[in-house]
C-alpha cells in the first residue's frame, strides 16, 4: 500500500484540486491496482475543509497544534498503520501530476526529492518570477526539498525518526536526519507538482513566505539582487 498525505489548515479554496489531483495519481495504469490512501491531516481547521475532502473520498484525520511538522508526522503515522510502504507527501495548495507516485518509486532510491512550478504568478511583481527563473534548478541533480513534493519508504522514514514536530523546515531536517542514516536519497525532476504562489500562506516560512521576502527585496533601495535562495 501507498500512502500520499495532505497537511490542511483552513484550505477550502484549494484543497478540491488537491485531493482529486492526489486521486487521479493513486490510479495510475503503472501501478498495477496497488491501494492507495489519500490521507489530509485537518489542522485546526474551521471552514469547509473536511466536507469537500470528504465528497472527494479521501481519509480524513485530525490535529489540533498548527505545526506543519506535527501534522505530516500525524498523517505518516496513520498511513503506517494501514500498512503503507511508501510515503508520499504534498501540499493543499499544490497539485501533482498522474504520475506523480508512479515518478517517484521509479527513482528506486529510499527516498525521492522531486522539484516544483508555479501556476500563477500575479500575486508577485515580474521580478519575483525572473528571480525564481535564475536561481531554481528545474532539472535531476538538484538540491531542493519541498514538503509539497517528497518521498520516502516507510522503512527509511522509521530509521531517520519521522518528521520533528517543527513549524517550519520540517522538510529539510527531515531529509538531513535521512542522510545521516545513509539513506540514499534521489534529487529528481521526474515527479511534478505545481504549487501556489499566494501570498495568503500558512507556512510562515515556506515557499509563499520566501517570495513575499523576495519581493519585498526588490522594492528595498540599495539591497541589489535579492539574497534570498529558493530552495525549500
Amino acid at each position: 500500500m501507498l500512502g500520499i498525505i495532505i497537511p490542511a489548515h483552513d484550505e477550502a479554496a484549494h484543497i478540491g484540486e488537491c485531493v482529486a489531483s492526489a486521486r487521479r495519481a493513486a490510479v495510475h495504469h503503472r501501478l498495477l491496482g496497488e491501494d492507495v490512501r489519500v490521507i489530509v491531516v485537518l489542522d485546526s481547521c474551521t471552514d469547509d475543509t473536511e466536507a469537500i475532502v470528504r465528497a472527494l473520498g479521501a481519509d480524513v484525520t485530525h490535529v489540533d497544534a498548527r505545526n506543519v511538522g506535527l501534522a505530516r508526522a500525524h498523517g505518516a503515522e496513520r498511513a503506517l498503520a494501514l500498512g503503507a510502504r511508501w510515503l508520499a507527501f504534498t501540499d493543499a495548495d499544490t497539485t501533482v501530476a498522474d504520475d506523480w507516485l508512479v515518478q517517484q518509486l521509479d527513482c528506486c532510491a529510499d527516498a525521492v526529492c522531486g522539484v516544483i512550478g508555479v501556476y500563477d504568478w500575479s500575486p508577485h511583481v515580474a521580478a519575483v518570477r525572473e528571480h525564481f527563473g535564475r536561481t531554481y534548478t528545474d532539472a535531476d541533480g538538484h538540491r531542493h526539498i519541498h514538503g509539497a513534493n517528497l518521498g520516502v519508504s516507510a522503512r527509511a522514514y522509521l530509521r531517520a525518526g519521522g518528521f520533528l514536530p517543527l513549524e517550519a523546515d520540517e522538510d529539510v531536517a527531515l531529509v538531513e536526519a535521512l542522510l545521516a542514516t545513509g539513506a540514499t536519497i534521489e534529487w529528481s525532476a521526474s515527479p511534478r507538482v505545481v504549487t501556489s504562489a499566494r501570498t495568503d500562506f500558512r507556512a510562515k516560512k515556506g515557499f509563499g513566505a520566501t517570495l513575499v521576502d523576495v519581493s519585498r527585496r526588490c522594492f528595498t533601495p540599495g539591497e541589489g539582487e535579492p539574497a534570498v535562495g529558493l530552495a525549500a
